[in-house]
């Protein structure tokens, strides 16, 4: 393993200026709440990625990377510290994988092995911080990239996606770490891909996605899943339909940010939900990309990689953060 420190290390008045100037760059406005900034740099442009907070660090996961298709890249960002490391590979190189954490481990679930998403994978690997290892789970039942994938109630939820046959599915599956197996729940009421799935308030978020192979199938869906009733709810339809997108939750609110594709462009949007109240507000809006992961530290949210252009276009190394005013 490698330690990296953040590139380009700057003087602290200047980095100050320079962050203030790049929020405005990035489009936070006095209309529009929440400040934007640049906090760091990816050791290297990174585009559909996966991404998850654990043990108070942040984990950026397979994707793909510049001449390659699929990723087994691992790295870990300290935002204390600001420092990344190079992490253990993922055993198996993943573009569009469902990544997630629970109990301070975390999980790397399905994926493409090439482009344009094509050779859906099944795999599920697991890693533990605490011994710089990874392990190989049991695999999901078919293969799933652009699968989306979040921890409730000490379990894993896989969540939609696009099969080996690029058809776009509703499947819902549910792994045990107990037992070491998955089962099948609830399926979304709607089949799509390139999704968000976000666990609030004991529920799953499944928001936007696109129901087919293509960008002008977006969607601004949002169903609520109660596992206690393994049923599926309507809530409030996010305001911009995208797909592509990242998601975090932040003081009650999810972050939804970015997506794939507005006549030719990235979409830039910020819109946030408000749990309690069903509603969306629109929030400070960084420039547009897509093809990223999202996650929280307190009460920040950071938003790494992605493609600032549609397609794998424009590959990004930035690792933004948003803040709530």
């Amino acid at each position: 393993m490698n330690d990296r420190s953040v590139r380009r290390p700057i003087p602290g008045l200047l980095a100050w200026a320079l962050l203030t100037l790049g929020a405005a760059a990035l489009g936070a406005r006095a209309d529009s709440p929440g400040v934007w900034s640049v906090k760091s740099h990816l050791p290297e442009p990174r585009g559909e990625t996966g991404m998850a907070a654990a043990n108070g660090k942040l984990y950026v996961l397979g994707g793909a990377e510049l001449g390659r298709e699929a990723s087994s890249l691992a790295e870990e960002y300290d935002a204390a510290t600001g420092q990344w490391r190079g992490l253990a590979p993922v055993p198996r190189a993943t573009s569009h994988p469902g990544v997630a954490a629970l109990n301070g481990k975390l999980y790397v679930v399905g994926g493409f092995a090439a482009n344009v998403h094509a050779g859906a994978l099944d795999t599920m690997f697991e890693y533990d911080p605490a011994t710089g290892t990874w392990h190989t789970l049991a695999p999901l039942a078919k293969p799933r990239g652009s699968v989306a994938v979040a921890a409730l109630d000490g379990k894993l939820h896989a969540i939609g996606g696009r099969g080996l046959d690029k058809v776009t599915v509703a499947t819902h599956e549910i792994f045990d770490p107990a037992n070491g197996t998955w089962r099948p729940a609830a399926p979304l009421p709607v089949a799509r891909d390139h999704l968000a799935v976000v666990a609030a308030g004991g529920r799953l978020h499944a928001i936007g996605g696109r129901t087919n192979n293509n960008t002008t199938d977006n969607t601004a869906l949002h169903d609520v899943y109660d596992p206690a009733a393994d049923s599926w709810s309507k809530a409030a339809a996010m305001p911009t339909a995208r797909s592509a997108l990242a998601a975090a939750l932040v003081g009650g609110q999810i972050i939804a940010v970015g997506g794939e594709c507005d006549h030719g462009h990235t979409f830039n949007q910020n819109e946030a939900y408000d749990i309690a109240a069903d509603r969306w507000v629109t929030l400070a809006s960084p420039v547009g990309r897509h093809g990223f992961g999202g996650a929280a530290l307190g009460d920040e949210a950071y938003f790494a990689g992605g493609n600032k252009g549609c397609g794998g276009g424009d590959m990004t190394d930035e690792l933004l953060m948003f803040r709530l005013p």
